[in-house]
């Protein structure tokens, strides 16, 4: 995926999120604690250009780098970075932040180039409608004028609606009201972006390998990128806040999943800092044996792996079909509901994870929804709840359906069955010919993804028949897979059947976060979860996407009333689950088993944006000896507690800020 938060759920970026999603806050550390960080990412960035890649590639490499208005703090409260005050007006539609004083620009060096100033941020946001930003979803249709300029209506930027006052007053006009507006500043389209710098690097600017065509105004300076090797920074001492940045150095070295065992052998030799356990390796019973007091399960994070399903495939380079009847019946089936609705039911998710997990842990990782269940509340019924309520109306199929994390919800073989003979029965009326034959693409270095889709092709054919259904794994090179469906450069190259390339981390706090990511206009998106990339595919018509978007848009102008709001997002979550046009699968963060070294709870924490403890390191504390079980389910219950706390206190707080 290319627009936001993107994420690979093709196995190794699931290490990238891992320990951290659940931090917090528990001790500090003394002067004798470690101050080096170390762990692992996946992908290198294709650009650091933070403010038009959606990928988490670049994320990785610049969120440590680059700071917006507000961060995260250890308990997901908003709390202000760059901005040190904000107002809002009475009618929701004019926000107002006052620029922090003092905040520097600094070179890769360490050398001061110029202060931040409120112009930084309206020229983050120009160079995002100029370039393209494939995060502009996230803005195109919230500030005033945008969309106009984007479609070349006006070609003065000034008439857009964010407006530097002076150097140090900020204003942002909105389109309605977004209640949950600031949240999407934690998003990297909204960061700042100095002008004078930009233009003096020219097309050299944002080099995926150079750290000194960035400027950093972060707790850390980006000092070093290898590709397939290392990414790797140094604490910012002329940042601002850096009495809470207790790192000195932190670096993290390529891993391609080959060799999952790598990652405690180097947390034991001391140079990673935790260690995302695989209880199905080999070495597992000797790893446990060394920790038994250490390892623990964290809690499920609100990001989402599953398998996509392409609409109108165009590409055959890798696949198993030796005949154009082949591709048309692979074709006409997955324009079929009730098919679709067959390989979701024959789904074990619960084996799936167990590839990752092991049998102990699988449950934990298990998701069954696109949105998490309890990423938001209408009074006292989850998000989750109100799927379940809306879906029923779509068939019997989908009463008593458990849609909470951690357990299986849609794996049933008779579902899986009764659906498959409806959609065999119109199928063959049309001419196609069984066993319709799948192609997914697999890294084939990537132990654990290849083992995951070998569980999802057994669960499938041992449901539905071999002789109805064939899921042929496609292994090729880590480059292959990325460039045939994560990097596709459009729909044309997207080269699959299914997908597991494709999975979500929510951008700020509403459900729009998830659900507007597959609007038929999003072409970055719905190439890489559904292979097409024009709102008028025909494809795409057949299956009703536009019936989706018209439940988003309905939802969307709901700004008054949380619940109602709510409750028309999960209808349209309820239409995208009888779909099944994306298949859910895990958590792609948390819900597994680590060791570590980094004090429980002790970074900040966020279900959305890029300041989450995977990408953000400057709470970050290490202590010396490995956690253990037992103090990090102490810290745990003591950071709820605080958290539950903290966030009432903050909520009250808001009234504050209205002018």
């Amino acid at each position: 995926m290319k627009k936001s938060r993107v994420f690979v759920a093709a196995g190794v970026a699931l290490l990238a999120t891992g320990v951290l999603v659940a931090c917090g806050n528990s001790k500090s550390s003394d002067s004798t604690a470690p101050k080096t960080y170390g762990y692992v990412y996946s992908a290198d960035p294709e650009t650091l250009d933070y403010i038009i890649s959606g990928k988490e590639s670049t994320k990785v490499a610049t969120s440590n780098g680059i700071d917006g208005l507000f961060t995260n703090d250890k308990y997901g409260n908003l709390t202000p970075a760059v901005a040190e005050d904000w107002s809002v007006s009475k009618d929701g539609l004019t926000y107002t932040y006052k620029i922090r004083k003092g905040v520097k620009w600094m070179t890769s060096d360490g050398e001061e180039y110029a202060e931040v100033t409120a112009k930084d941020f309206v020229n983050g946001l120009k160079h995002a409608a100029d370039k393209k930003s494939e995060a502009l979803y996230l803005a195109e249709t919230s500030v005033k004028g945008l969309s106009d300029y984007l479609a070349g209506n006006s070609k003065d930027f000034s008439t857009v609606g964010v407006k530097a006052v002076d150097d140090y007053t900020l204003e942002y006009t909105l389109n309605q009201p977004e209640p949950y507006w600031n949240s999407k500043m934690v998003y990297s389209i909204f960061w700042p972006l100095n002008e004078e710098f930009e233009k003096s690097k020219g097309s050299d600017f944002a080099k995926a390998t150079d750290p000194t065509s960035l400027l950093y105004n972060g707790p850390f300076l980006l000092k070093g990128l290898t590709a397939k090797s290392s990414i790797e920074f140094a604490k910012n001492e002329q940042y601002w806040d850096k009495e809470n940045v207790h790192l000195d150095t932190a670096t993290l070295a390529y891993f391609d999943g080959s060799d999952q065992e790598s990652l405690e052998r180097n947390f034991t030799s001391g140079a990673y800092s935790f260690a995302r356990l695989y209880p199905t390796s080999s070495n597992f019973s000797k790893v446990e044996e060394s920790y038994k007091d250490n390892i623990f399960y964290t809690p499920s994070g609100a990001g989402i792996g599953g398998l996509g399903v392409n609409i109108d495939r165009q590409n055959y380079k890798y696949t198993s079909k030796t005949t154009d009847e082949e591709k048309t019946s692979t074709k006409k089936a997955l324009l079929n509901k009730d098919f679709r609705q067959a390989l979701n039911f024959a789904f074990d998710r619960t084996g799936y994870s167990a590839q990752v997990n092991g049998k102990e842990g699988a449950p934990l990782a298990v998701r069954n929804l696109f949105v998490k269940p309890d990423f938001v509340t209408a009074g006292e019924k989850t998000f989750g709840d109100l799927v379940a309520e809306k879906v029923k109306t779509y068939g019997d199929e989908w009463k008593d359906v458990n849609f909470a994390d951690g357990q299986d919800g849609l794996f049933n073989a008779d579902k899986a069955k009764a659906e498959f003979a409806k959609a065999k029965t119109a199928l063959e009326a049309e001419g196609v010919k069984f066993p319709i034959h799948l192609d997914v693409p697999v890294d084939q270095t990537s132990k654990n993804f290849v083992a995951r889709i070998q569980s999802f092709k057994q669960s499938v054919e041992k449901v539905l028949g071999e002789e109805n259904v064939v899921i042929d794994i496609q292994q090729i090179s880590k480059d292959e897979f990325f460039n045939a469906t994560y990097y596709a450069a459009n729909a044309a190259a997207e080269d699959w059947d299914l997908s597991g390339a494709v999975g979500w981390n929510p951008d700020y706090e509403d459900p729009s976060t998830y659900l507007d990511i597959l609007k038929s206009t999003n072409s970055e998106q719905t190439k890489t979860y559904m292979g097409y990339d024009d709102p008028s595919n025909a494809a795409a018509a057949k299956v009703g996407v536009k019936d989706y978007d018209k439940l988003l848009d309905e939802a969307g102008k709901e700004t008054s009333d949380l619940n109602k709001r709510y409750e028309k997002y999960a209808a349209a979550q309820a239409w995208l689950t009888d779909s099944s046009l994306f298949l859910p699968a895990m958590s792609s963060s948390g819900a597994a088993p680590f060791i570590s070294r980094v004090v429980p709870f002790s970074a900040s924490y966020s279900q959305s944006g890029d300041k989450g403890s995977n990408l953000y390191f400057k709470y970050i504390q290490l202590q010396d000896k490995v956690v253990t079980k037992a103090d990090y389910e102490q810290a745990r219950e003591k950071w709820i507690k605080e958290k539950k706390e903290s966030n009432e206190k903050v909520q009250k707080e808001l009234t504050k800020h209205v002018k």
